[in-house]
């Protein structure tokens, strides 16, 4: 098991430094005119690199590459986002009671208000957070 490992990290294609540093040389000897097309190169043969590893991996590159993945990604986020606002509606609902309760028994109508608002902005924030 873990030979095969070994052997797998050890065939997937690298940088090699030789090559990353004749590039930079060349590119001090062409100047900052070239540094854009440089760059590009060096971020084009590091996303072949990263392909490359995850491929052995055997995981896509990206959850666009896999559609099983990407729906198995936005369920995932759906999910997270449903168990949030369950947990805020739930937290709400626990923390309102106790505080209309003492509200109530001040006779106090405005801490009352004040308290309802609280707990509506958190819920309204939690709303608009949630839109794309």
């Amino acid at each position: 098991m873990v030979r095969r490992a070994y052997n797998q990290s050890m065939t997937t294609p690298g940088l090699p430094r030789d090559d990353l540093a004749a590039a930079l040389q060349a590119r001090r000897e062409l100047g900052p005119d070239y540094d854009a097309a440089f760059a590009e190169s060096l971020v084009e043969r590091v996303d072949q690199t990263v392909a490359a590893r995850l491929a052995a991996a055997g995981r896509p590159a990206s959850p666009g590459d896999d559609p099983v993945a990407a729906r198995a990604y936005e369920r995932a986020n759906a999910d997270g986002e449903r168990k949030v606002t369950i947990t805020i509606a739930c937290v709400s609902l626990g923390v309102s009671i106790p505080l209309s309760g003492i509200a109530a028994g001040m006779h106090s109508l405005a801490a009352l208000l004040i308290i309802w608002t609280g707990i509506v902005m958190v819920n309204l924030a939690n709303a608009l957070r949630r839109r794309p």
